[in-house]
């Protein structure tokens, strides 16, 4: 699907506040309340709109240890990437999980409420799991920059 400059406006506006009225999406990209209703519509069906979500206050919720964690995983084991999948879509402390490049296999987000709580995730889930022979965490100390919005010059078709 092409976007174009209104097509980009909307998802912007929408990343900031996927709760705003259609009305109010319509004024801030100078459409018809139909016109913009259609478009929406339109980028919702070609999946370029996922889903809708809030974002929380982990700081509010109690959450206070982010951290990466790079898990290596022993080859000699059967099914030992389907075995690791599965575990870790059961554990509520990740909420991110990628397969990646380099020495590791994964790289996990953990949020945990405090650092016995990652320290008894790492010790009774993660190392507990078959398969798994090395972790390297990396505990956030400070966060700069989090984001899931894509900014328009990435969605854009034009190079620059």
């Amino acid at each position: 699907m092409h976007l174009d400059h209104t097509d980009l406006k909307i998802l912007t506006l929408l990343q900031e506040d996927g709760r705003m009225s259609n009305q109010e999406l319509a004024e801030r990209v100078f459409l018809s309340p139909s016109s913009c209703l259609r478009r929406v519509r339109l980028l919702e069906e070609n999946g370029i709109i996922a889903r809708y979500s809030a974002v929380l206050d982990t700081t509010a919720l109690g959450l206070e240890v982010d951290a990466f964690v790079q898990v290596t995983m022993r080859r000699d084991v059967e099914r030992w990437h389907e075995n690791f999948s599965t575990a870790l879509r059961s554990w509520p402390e990740v909420v991110g999980s990628y397969i990646i490049t380099g020495e590791a296999n994964y790289l996990l987000r953990i949020r945990a409420r405090s650092l016995k709580h990652f320290s008894a995730f790492i010790l009774e889930k993660l190392y507990k799991t078959d398969g798994v022979l090395d972790i390297r965490s990396n505990i956030v100390l400070q966060t700069i920059k989090d984001t899931h919005a894509i900014a328009a010059e990435l969605m854009s078709d034009r190079p620059g």
